[in-house]
This record gives structure tokens, C-alpha cells and sequence, in this order.
């Protein structure tokens, strides 16, 4: 028999709002790729490449894919003798809201999809091709 639904919806709620601070130890991470078995590859912001398990509580509730983020604290298995660097604590799912927070890295800053001005003016696209000077023959 699967977890009660309670369980489930408390666990996909505390998801959604960030804490107000952050403790030490603990970052921003992005995810890179699932590595299996519940451990994936994640990027620091200082760009160091770890490895970080996901917890029994988030297993078969949250799915995490290639660029998003999570809050993973690096003290939490340094009692253990693995090769994993790391706990994933939180999903950042609510992304809006967890950017407007303090302690949001800058190196995860959201860059804009739209040209700048100058960028505009060097695009070819929906232009005709330049007129060569005809040669007399």
C-alpha cells in the first residue's frame, strides 16, 4: 500500500515556499543529471560538480529534471565513508519566488531571452541578401 495522500500533498507543500535563511553548509544547487538510484550530479555555484542524494520523503513524489534547482546541505553525510558530497534538503518548485530571496546565487541569475538593441542590428534574419556590384563582361 503507497503513502497516505496527506503525506504526499505536505510533502509537494513544504516544497513551495523557501526558507527565510539559510544555515551553514547548505547552497543553491543546479542539477546536471540523475546519476541513478536516487543521486544526482549538481553544480554549486562556484561551479564545483558534486554528488547529492534524494531523501526517502521526495522519492516517487518529485521528479527533478535537467536544470532545475534544489537547496542541498554538504554537512549532512560527512559522517558517512561514501562518495557522496551531499543531501538534497529542498525542491525548489516555486522558482519565481525562491529568486526574489537574499541568498539566491548571482552566478543563477535568469538571462533574458530577448536581443539587446545592438545585438538586432547585426542579425540577418528576414533580410535580403546584399546586392553584388554587377562586373561588365
Amino acid at each position: 500500500m503507497g503513502r497516505p495522500k496527506r503525506n504526499l500533498l505536505a510533502t509537494a507543500e513544504e516544497t513551495l515556499t523557501p526558507p527565510d535563511t539559510l544555515a551553514e553548509g547548505e547552497s543553491i544547487a543546479r542539477i546536471v543529471k540523475a546519476a541513478g538510484n536516487n543521486l544526482y550530479n549538481a553544480a554549486l555555484p562556484t561551479s564545483q560538480a558534486i554528488l547529492v542524494e534524494l531523501p526517502a520523503r521526495f522519492r516517487s513524489t518529485i521528479w527533478m529534471k535537467r536544470g532545475s534547482y534544489v537547496l542541498v546541505d554538504t554537512t549532512a553525510l560527512a559522517d558517512r565513508e561514501n562518495k557522496l558530497d551531499g543531501e538534497i534538503i529542498n525542491v525548489v518548485r516555486d522558482e519565481r519566488a525562491w529568486r526574489k530571496q537574499k541568498y539566491w546565487p548571482a552566478e543563477f541569475a535568469k538571462k533574458s531571452s530577448y536581443l539587446e538593441d545592438s545585438d538586432e542590428d547585426d542579425s540577418t534574419v528576414g533580410k535580403l541578401p546584399p546586392e553584388k556590384l554587377d562586373e561588365e563582361v
